[in-house]
């Protein structure tokens, strides 16, 4: 089966490990312990990462580092594109009904 960013990203616990990983490179011990799981299903679910290209794992000695491949990344950013310009457009309306709407005279309440 072909996987690609999109599935790496469809599991919240693969999106977890991505987050966790934009900082700094970590071993999987230290990954399967931010988890309410086994290490061996964080194991599954780094191999998976892995498979569609978006980490990469360095052995060091016994240890096995997990690193993030940002670049892959960027197909899902150039996905979001149109959206973010939809959502852009949308906020840019909603900011000018809400100055208009500041810039109003305010009637006083009649008792």
């Amino acid at each position: 089966m072909r996987r690609d960013v999109f599935n790496a990203i469809a599991d919240p616990t693969r999106r977890s490990i991505l987050l966790s990983l934009t900082s700094e490179s970590q071993n999987v011990n230290a990954l399967a312990d931010k988890f309410d799981m086994t290490r061996q299903a964080v194991s599954l679910h780094i191999k998976y990462l892995q498979e569609c290209g978006v980490i990469t794992i360095k052995k060091e000695g016994r240890e096995r580092y997990c690193n993030i491949e940002a670049q892959k990344l960027t197909e899902v950013a150039d996905w979001l594109g149109p959206f973010r310009k939809m959502w852009t457009g949308k906020f840019n309306q909603l900011d000018n009904l809400l100055e208009e709407l500041q810039s109003k005279p305010k009637r006083k309440k009649r008792l």
